[in-house]
C-alpha cells in the first residue's frame, strides 16, 4: 500500500479513536488526545523509547506560549467582569445606539465582551439585559439574543487573544496581527448575516411560546438587579479602551517593521506588541484603573484573579496535548505524508481545514478541541502547501469557521442557550444551531473569497 495513503488511515483511525474516546467513553480530552498521541506513534512505528519525547516537546513548545497568553486574558476579563466594566459598557452601547439601533449595539458588545471573557461568562453576564429589553420594547428575547449571541460566538472562535485562534496561529506559526484582522474581515459580515439578518427569522422559527412576547420570559433573569449598581460601574470608554489596547499593540507590533520609523523604535514596537507584553500592559491597566483606583482591596483582586485560572487551566492543558499531537505527526512523518496526499489530489489547505474542523466540531461539540486538533493536522502540511502569511492568517479563519458550525445538543454551549433563554431543544436547534452554521459558512466563504483575491 501507498505510505501517503497508509498515513492517512493511521491519522483518520487515530482521529476517530480520539472522538470516540470523548464522546462515547466520555474520557476528558487532555488524556484522550494523550492516548491518541501514543497510539498513532506506535501505528506509524515511532521507536518507543522516543515517543514520550516528542510528546513532552510538543507540550512544552506549545504551553510556552499559550499558557501564558490564556492566563493573561484569563485575569483581565476577570477584572473587568469584578468591576462591572462588562455592564457599563453594554448599558453605554445601547443607550448610544437607541432602540433601533439596539442589535447592531448589542452584537457590537458581544463581540467585545467575549475577547476578554469566556463565552459563557459573558452570556450569562449579558443575559438579564436582553430580557429587559425584550420586556420594554415587547419583542422576543431572541430578536435582541441573536445578535449578542452572534457577536460572542464569532470573537470566541476568530478573534485572538480568545484561546481557540491564539493556539491554531501558534501550531501553525501565523502572524498575529494579520490572524486578528483577517479575523474581523471574515467574522464581522458573519455575525451581520448570521446575527442581525438572521434575528427575525429565528424569533419566528422559536414558535409560539417566545413568540407571544416577553411575558414569558423567567421573572428571575430581567435586569433589575443589573441596574440597582449602575452609578458604581466604571466608565464605558475606560473598559473598551482597556478592551481594545492589547488587540492594538499586536497589530502595532505585528506591522512595525513597515512603519516609517527609527530602528529604535520599530524594536520597542515589536517588544509591547508581543501578546505577551500587550496582555501584561492591558492587565495591569485593568488592575489599576478598574480594581485599585476604584476602591477594591489589593486581596480581592487576587482573588478574582486567581479562581479566574481554573476554566483557563483546562483549555491550556487541551492546547498543549493538542501540541504533543502534532509533534508526533511531525516526528512520524505521518504530515509529510498526508500533505503529498493533499498536494496530488489538489486540495487547497484552506478548504481541507474547514472541513475537519466541521467534522471535529459536529462530532465533539467543542469548538476548541476542534480548533486546536484541526490546527495540529494542517500545521503538518503548510510548508508543503507554502502558504503565504496572509495565507496562514485565512486558514485559521477557515478553521475558526468550520469550529464554530452546527452547535447541537454536545456542546455546552447548546444548553446553555437553551436553559437561559428558556427555549426547549428543538426551539434551540432552529435558532442557535443555525446561526451557529450561518456564521460558519459565511466566514469560510469570505474567507476563499479574500484568498482569491490576495494570495
Amino acid at each position: 500500500m501507498d505510505s501517503s495513503l497508509t498515513g492517512l488511515i493511521i491519522v483518520v483511525g487515530g482521529i476517530a479513536a480520539l472522538l470516540a474516546m470523548i464522546i462515547l467513553a466520555r474520557i476528558p480530552a487532555f488524556i484522550a488526545l494523550l492516548l491518541t498521541s501514543i497510539g498513532v506513534a506506535l501505528a506509524a512505528g515511532m521507536p518507543p523509547d522516543t515517543i514520550m519525547g516528542s510528546i513532552r516537546d510538543g507540550m512544552g513548545g506549545t504551553l510556552g506560549f499559550v499558557a501564558v497568553v490564556v492566563g493573561l486574558g484569563a485575569m483581565m476579563g476577570a477584572i473587568l467582569e469584578h468591576s462591572g466594566g462588562i455592564q457599563s459598557l453594554s448599558r453605554a452601547a445601547l443607550s448610544a445606539a437607541g432602540p433601533k439601533g439596539a442589535q447592531w449595539a448589542l452584537a457590537a458588545v458581544g463581540v467585545a465582551v467575549s475577547i476578554p471573557v469566556f463565552f459563557d461568562v459573558a452570556f450569562i453576564i449579558l443575559a438579564p439585559m436582553l430580557f429587559g429589553l425584550a420586556r420594554r420594547s415587547g419583542r422576543p428575547v431572541l430578536w435582541f439574543a441573536i445578535p449578542a449571541l452572534a457577536g460572542m460566538a464569532m470573537a470566541h472562535t476568530f478573534l485572538p487573544p480568545t484561546p481557540g485562534p491564539i493556539a491554531v496561529a501558534d501550531l501553525i506559526g501565523a502572524n498575529l496581527g494579520l490572524v486578528f484582522l483577517i479575523g474581523l474581515a471574515t467574522g464581522l459580515p458573519a455575525v451581520l448575516i448570521g446575527g442581525i439578518l438572521f434575528a427575525p427569522a429565528a424569533a419566528r422559527l422559536a414558535g409560539p411560546v417566545l413568540a407571544a412576547g416577553p411575558a414569558s420570559l423567567p421573572e428571575a433573569l430581567e435586569d433589575d438587579a443589573s441596574d440597582a449598581d449602575e452609578g458604581q460601574a466604571p466608565p464605558a470608554m475606560a473598559v473598551l479602551l482597556i478592551i481594545l489596547a492589547p488587540l492594538a499593540l499586536i497589530v502595532l507590533g505585528a506591522f512595525a517593521g513597515m512603519l516609517p520609523v527609527p530602528a529604535e523604535v520599530e524594536t520597542v514596537f515589536r517588544f509591547v506588541g508581543h501578546p505577551f507584553s500587550a496582555l501584561l500592559i492591558a492587565c495591569a491597566i485593568a488592575y489599576v484603573v478598574l480594581g485599585l483606583s476604584r476602591s477594591f482591596e489589593a486581596e480581592a483582586l487576587n482573588r478574582v484573579m486567581v479562581k479566574s485560572l481554573e476554566p483557563a487551566g483546562v483549555i491550556v492543558l487541551i492546547t498543549g496535548a493538542g501540541g504533543a499531537f502534532k509533534q508526533v505527526l511531525v516526528d512520524s512523518e505521518l504530515g509529510n505524508q498526508i500533505a503529498e496526499l493533499m498536494v496530488s489530489a489538489n486540495l487547497a489547505p484552506i478548504a481541507m481545514a474547514f472541513g475537519i474542523a466541521a467534522i471535529l466540531r459536529v462530532a465533539q461539540g467543542s469548538a476548541t478541541v476542534a480548533m486546536i486538533t484541526s490546527g495540529t493536522l494542517v500545521s503538518a502540511m503548510i510548508d508543503t502547501a507554502n502558504a503565504s502569511p496572509v495565507g496562514l492568517a485565512l486558514i485559521v479563519s477557515a478553521i475558526a469557521s468550520g469550529a464554530i458550525v452546527a452547535s447541537h445538543v454536545n456542546d455546552s454551549g447548546f444548553w446553555l442557550v437553551s436553559r437561559y433563554l428558556g427555549l426547549t431543544e428543538a426551539q434551540t436547534l432552529k435558532t442557535w444551531t443555525i446561526m451557529t452554521t450561518i456564521i460558519g459558512v459565511s466566514g469560510f466563504i469570505i474567507a476563499c473569497l479574500i484568498a482569491l483575491v490576495v494570495t
